[in-house]
């Protein structure tokens, strides 16, 4: 039905071609207590683009976002092999220091998880973990990174007040400034506008087509409507393997393989 070995390298090659790739994964499998989860991935994601990972309930979108950060490290019964090089860095090479690895990537998770803290202390909390002290810094650091997400004018009179109180979209829109606070190299987002009402949604869109111009960024979504809104790049995924990666539109409307077709077509959920 596919030939996901042949797709990805040509496809890959034609996206390395076209600009320098941030994310390199090479011969990347992944098994969770006996079962294959990921399944020879071969993929280059270039910079200052934003990716999208589709694909049916299932199928390995939210364990690739996660070796991305090795958040998949604490899961049991994991074995991994492969690499996973950001700007040549191998994030699986032995000895590689996990806490350094994850302050490249700012995540946005499904829900917002704000910290039980204020406002101004949930975006100062990284740089204070990494070893910022002087308040001056945090405190333009905080305004920069509220202004960033749009944020800024919303909340800046009320920067001592619990960062829980504000409405969910304002949370979502906090988090990324937090991410964003320790100059991470990369954004991710697993389903990151699920739980939004379609204004939020918008706003957290429209925000991230902005930030590609610094960042590198990679989403996991189940709405092709938001995929083709945002995304520069799509990785359909079938049963733990690429089955097609290209630009947005080739994917979406005019894809090579069959499951794709039926997929893009609300023929597999």
């Amino acid at each position: 039905m596919h030939t996901p070995a042949g797709i990805q390298a040509t496809e890959t090659q034609d996206l390395m071609n076209a600009s320098r790739p941030h994310i390199q994964i090479k011969d990347l499998n992944v098994t969770i207590e006996g079962k294959r989860i990921l399944k020879n991935i071969n993929l280059s994601i270039p910079n200052n683009s934003i990716t999208s990972i589709i694909g049916p309930s299932g199928c390995g979108k939210t364990t690739l976002l996660k070796t991305l950060n090795r958040l998949v490290d604490d899961t049991k019964g994991l074995e991994i092999s492969g690499s996973v090089l950001v700007n040549g860095e191998d994030l699986y090479a032995d000895g590689a220091e996990v806490i350094h690895i994850r302050k490249k990537m700012g995540l946005l998770s499904q829900k917002p998880f704000p910290l039980p803290m204020s406002i101004f202390d949930n975006v100062a909390y990284g740089p204070r973990i990494h070893g910022e002290k002087n308040k001056r810094v945090l405190a333009q650091l905080v305004e920069t990174q509220l202004r960033n997400v749009g944020l800024w004018e919303e909340v800046k009179d009320r920067l001592d007040a619990s960062a829980t109180r504000l409405s969910i979209g304002q949370q979502q829109r906090l988090c990324l400034a937090r991410g964003l606070a320790v100059k991470p190299e990369i954004i991710l987002g697993d389903e990151s506008t699920s739980a939004l009402d379609p204004v939020s949604t918008q706003t957290i869109e429209n925000l991230l087509i902005e930030l590609k111009q610094d960042y590198t960024i990679v989403l996991v979504t189940h709405i092709l409507r938001q995929a083709r809104r945002v995304s520069d790049y799509i990785i359909f995924v079938y049963d733990g393997e690429i089955i097609e990666f290209g630009k947005t539109d080739e994917i979406l409307l005019n894809p090579k393989q069959e499951i794709t077709q039926q997929y893009v077509k609300g023929f597999i959920s």
